[in-house]
């Protein structure tokens, strides 16, 4: 009997062990779970250091178009700027795609868009890409009737000229071609089907009536037609990946830095560097297409923030030829922009 029971004994130590192991294995990952919830909060607050208070940004969300909670003091503050100007007319708007916060004033007023229209355009085009209704390599031949003045060098070559789809729509924002830009309203319809397509976008305010360079100011658009136009991009309700990329890329082949980026880096105490760098050295980046027709200054923006939150902004200002005081205050607004937005 005892021989029997001493069998049975030894039969079961190793089933007592791993009993044993469990619940010691169990302990551990309890008291290991409660010691890291004790400490978590404090390795937060230890990397966050001095920026603690900067919002979270929902990295999993592309953000919105959707104007939310409206920044009155920023607001006023747009106002206030233009009553000290009272014959310009303006239209401001400024949006934080990631939370809605917005300001504005007459956001809706179609002013002059000057090459500013060009920034909608390239958003048709590059839908007429995704939609196979046109091809990057196809050749578009320069006529007579597209060759427009001013900015650009396409306008120079001889008539017959054949030029790439996507070199066309390059140029149209790079050096602000004004012919590209012509060749691509001939290819995409001509400017109704361009006026039906921007109605259909949202883009109420927005219209082309003659080609470019359009000095009378006869093409409009508003602020707000403007900050929607990249943000429709950017927000990923139009395009496909690789289309966006391009939209941003050849938007950030602008190099005029005179407007939003010069009034950004302004509101941010300014720096020593050429203003992209300097602006690159804060934290943030600006990828922007101005108009200037002398009558009317426009710079539309998207911008992205030393927190990861991106913004779009867009300012107009309609008012005597040449007129330094139009270009002052776009970057006057966008210096308050930058202020309000915690940019720093």
């Amino acid at each position: 009997m005892g021989q029997v029971l001493s069998q049975r004994f030894s039969a079961s130590q190793p089933a007592l062990l791993l009993l044993r192991l469990l619940i010691l294995g169990v302990g551990l990952g309890v008291l290991t779970g409660t010691v890291l919830k004790l400490l978590a909060p404090r390795f937060s607050d230890a990397g966050a250091g001095v920026n603690s208070a900067i919002p979270v940004v929902n990295r999993g969300s592309m953000g919105e178009f959707k104007p939310n909670l409206e920044l009155s003091a920023l607001s006023q503050t747009y106002a206030k700027l233009a009553a000290r100007q009272p014959d310009l007319k303006v239209s401001a708007f400024a949006l934080v795609l990631d939370n809605g916060n917005y300001a504005q004033l007459n956001p809706d007023t179609p002013l002059p868009a000057a090459s500013a229209i060009k920034t909608p355009i390239l958003l048709v085009a590059l839908e007429a890409i995704d939609q196979g209704k046109a091809k990057l390599n196809e050749k578009l031949s320069l006529s007579k009737v597209v060759v427009g003045g001013g900015s650009g060098w396409m306008g120079s070559q001889p008539i017959g000229s054949r030029f790439s789809f996507n070199e066309v729509a390059t140029e149209m924002i790079r050096v602000s071609d004004n012919t590209a830009t012509n060749l691509l309203i001939q290819r995409l319809g001509g400017k109704t089907a361009l006026n039906a397509r921007f109605l259909e976008l949202g883009l109420l305010n927005t219209s082309i009536k003659n080609w470019l360079p359009d000095l009378d100011g006869t093409n409009t658009s508003s602020a707000k037609d403007q900050a929607r136009a990249i943000a429709l991009v950017e927000t990923g309700k139009e395009l496909s990946p690789r289309s966006r990329d391009l939209f941003r890329s050849t938007l950030g082949s602008s190099k005029t830095d005179t407007l939003i980026p010069s009034g950004w880096l302004q509101g941010l105490g300014g720096g020593n560097d050429d203003v992209n760098t300097a602006l690159l050295s804060k934290g943030v980046r600006i990828f922007n297409k101005t108009g200037d027709i002398g009558i009317a200054y426009v710079d539309s923006a998207l911008i992205e923030l030393p927190d990861g939150r991106r913004a779009v902004a867009s300012f107009m200002v309609k008012g005597p030829f040449n007129d330094p005081r139009s270009t002052d205050l776009i970057r006057a607004m966008a210096a308050a922009t930058a202020v309000a937005l915690g940019a720093k």
